[in-house]
């Protein structure tokens, strides 16, 4: 029996950064400046400058009184109880007490602390301390719908119409960050752990309902998204209850870091090969929420994230906004974005890819053998965590990026109606929607970064993940006027950097990041100015090139040869040819093979280019002999070339790329 549930989902604040410094601060926040300001407390002996003060600009979803306390980088747990007694100590000669909640000692060291914002300068200032921020609010993200619909992943429908992915995704192993579950339910009963872990806030409003079937709707739902036994995707895996939301859905960010360090300290105790951690809600932006994630997917965890309900741009809330965690937007059953009364799915550069997140069918918390339809993001994400257990069950050494850029090449592509999205985020939006991989191969995505500023000297950068190498970078100037791209080495990682021209009004920077078996990649510069680049090693391919130093609209420079060489094309900036810098990026792999195809189109302002099935673009550029480029953009396995106003034509230029069979010979792509 199907039963409609009437639990309506909560919004949530937008939450911003605010540093310690002379800005149109609401009054309160005056206050707490002043009182950092008036502090007559002398800096102790090697104390570092005053912190930071993190808060969220929305003010209904503050929790006032209630802080992290971060420490810097290199802290101990020493360094934590110290910085408690220290606190402590200061805050008892004003007459203060203060009660500490929670230590941190996992991706971050630090305390969560209930205290009077009156003692918030004294911790300001403080020996160690990197930043305060006031804890939040996260919000489970889900809504009611009325329609049904059940994921049936891309090659995984049997000859009578079933659900049969390509394992059931049982050698991993889950952990939902959410509220209760209905663990007795037909669905999900036997596959689902409840954990020992509980950290919700108390429910708001003083008549608050705490049936069962409230409680456990959103929690019962994922877990039957993601295992259950007729509508979950991995319905083999294994599902970890850390309770972080509550009857409302409601939770915290200091909550979500100690759940977070739950499952960490769980995973060292006892390692697991394979796992996937879900984060189905969404914050206002918490750098404390995103360094936590980030880490868990730098000890080896695939974390999966809600993008948010509220059509806005997902870098904006938490831990959506964390690069390395996958973030997922819903689409509808026709792979349109979700729409929700005046909200709807997030989007942007921050969102990887979206699932299905619309009237989706899964277990109801009202009874053992109910059934609901819920929409939401969460679901989405839902479907992309079973999808990642599949991947994982498959292959279990594969690493988080990996499973990532599986899940993006063989996404269902372009198949979106984008233009119900606010025009800035048209190009930045992927245009995937998630479905279930067979195999894997050279996989490559795009990476944009934020837009440069417009002075002559800016310059966006863009980095691909660890675990990814980057074969090509190219910059998109919606005015036309960019100066180039090059890469750089910061930190041992290669950073794809575009350069805004004279008069510009901004420039992105577009890597295209890539990963397989032993693939490595480097660059080589132009000896000199004017000359070419080349791949000096016989085995490397170049697979992706850039120029720097032509300053005019039209980036002449192109790939000549996937072979050895970058040259030069005939073009505006050749008048300056001789300070235009090279730089070609050489990778190698076993079987890997790279060619060069070109497409010229006369008189249009759009060129287009592809690379054939079985064949990964790894550059996109273009040369055009008067009209201005605005710029490349690789979508899927096309390369797609913006020539402005009036253009007279233009050649698009994608480099393909594949890993070679071992039972086929080399061959161009054609």
């Amino acid at each position: 029996m199907y039963r409609t549930s009437a639990w309506i989902g909560w919004a949530l604040c937008f939450c911003a950064s605010l540093a310690v410094s002379a800005q149109d601060y609401p009054e309160d926040d005056e206050m707490i400046l002043d009182l950092i300001r008036e502090d007559g407390t002398q800096p102790e002996t090697g104390e570092e400058p005053s912190a930071e003060f993190l808060r969220c600009n929305k003010a209904a979803w503050r929790m006032p009184g209630q802080y992290l306390v971060i420490l810097r980088q290199g802290s101990h747990e020493s360094h934590v109880q110290r910085t408690i007694r220290r606190l402590r100590a200061k805050a008892a000669r004003r007459g203060y007490l203060l009660e500490i909640l929670q230590t941190y000692s996992g991706a971050l060291h630090g305390f969560l602390v209930k205290m009077s914002s009156d003692v918030l300068h004294l911790a300001l200032k403080l020996p160690h301390v990197h930043y305060i921020e006031e804890d939040s609010s996260v919000f489970a993200q889900s809504a009611p719908w009325n329609l049904q619909r059940i994921l049936q992943p891309y090659g995984g429908t049997s000859e009578n119409g079933t659900y049969k992915p390509p394992n059931d995704g049982g050698m991993a192993e889950v952990y939902l960050m959410d509220g209760s579950v209905h663990s007795s339910h037909r669905e999900v009963e036997g596959r689902v752990l409840v954990t020992d872990f509980s950290h919700v806030p108390e429910e708001d409003g003083v008549r608050v309902h705490r049936q069962a079937s409230q409680c456990d709707s959103h929690g019962t739902h994922m877990a039957g998204v993601l295992s259950g036994s007729d509508s979950g995707v991995a319905r083999g895996a294994g599902v970890n209850l850390v309770r972080v939301l509550n009857c409302q859905g409601k939770g915290t960010v200091s909550g979500a870091l100690a759940g977070l360090e739950y499952i960490r300290a769980t995973l060292l105790a006892r390692p697991v090969d394979a796992v996937v951690i879900l984060l189905p809600f969404t914050g206002g932006f918490s750098r404390s929420l995103n360094t936590a994630c980030g880490h868990m997917v730098a000890t080896g965890a695939v974390v999966i994230t809600a993008a948010g309900n509220f059509r806005d741009d997902a870098c904006l809330y938490s831990p959506a906004s964390e690069p390395e965690v996958i973030t997922v937007g819903a689409v509808n059953s026709a792979d349109q974005p979700m729409a929700l009364g005046a909200g709807g799915t997030n989007f942007g550069r921050c969102v990887d890819l979206f699932a299905p997140g619309d009237d989706i069918v899964s277990a109801s918390s009202d009874c053992s053998t109910c059934f609901t339809s819920r929409s939401g993001t969460s679901q989405a994400a839902a479907h992309a965590a079973g999808i990642a257990a599949v991947i994982l069950s498959a292959n279990q050494r594969v690493s988080p990026v990996q499973v990532l850029q599986m899940m993006l090449h063989y996404s269902i592509s372009n198949t979106i109606n984008l233009l119900s999205l606010p025009e800035t985020h048209h190009l930045s939006t992927p245009n995937l929607v998630a479905a279930m991989p067979p195999a894997s191969a050279l996989l490559c995505r795009s990476v944009w970064s934020e837009r440069s500023g417009v002075t002559s000297t800016d310059k966006a950068i863009s980095r691909c993940r660890q675990g990814e190498e980057m074969m090509g970078c190219s910059s998109y100037a919606p005015d036309g006027v960019h100066a180039g791209e090059a890469i750089n080495e910061s930190g041992g990682q290669m950073e794809c950097v575009a350069y805004n021209g004279p008069g510009g009004k901004g420039v992105h920077a577009v890597a295209r990041c890539c990963v397989t078996s032993d693939l490595q990649c480097q660059v080589h510069t132009s000896p000199q100015p004017g000359q070419d680049a080349e791949c000096v090693k016989p085995q490397h391919h170049l697979t992706g090139k850039m120029s720097t130093g032509c300053t005019g609209n039209d980036r002449s420079s192109a790939v000549h040869s996937a072979k050895t060489h970058v040259s030069q094309k005939p073009g505006p900036c050749l008048k300056i040819r001789n300070s235009v810098t090279s730089h070609a990026l050489c990778c190698h792999s076993p079987s890997l093979e790279c060619h060069l195809l070109e497409n010229t189109s006369a008189d249009k302002e759009q060129v287009e280019v592809s690379c054939p099935s079985g064949w990964t673009l790894t550059d996109c550029n273009a040369f055009s002999q008067g009209s201005a480029i605005l710029g490349t953009v690789a979508k899927g396995n096309s390369c797609h070339v913006h020539s402005g106003a009036g253009a007279d034509g233009a050649t698009g230029i994608a480099v393909c790329c594949r890993i070679r069979p071992p039972d086929q010979s080399a061959a161009a792509p054609h």
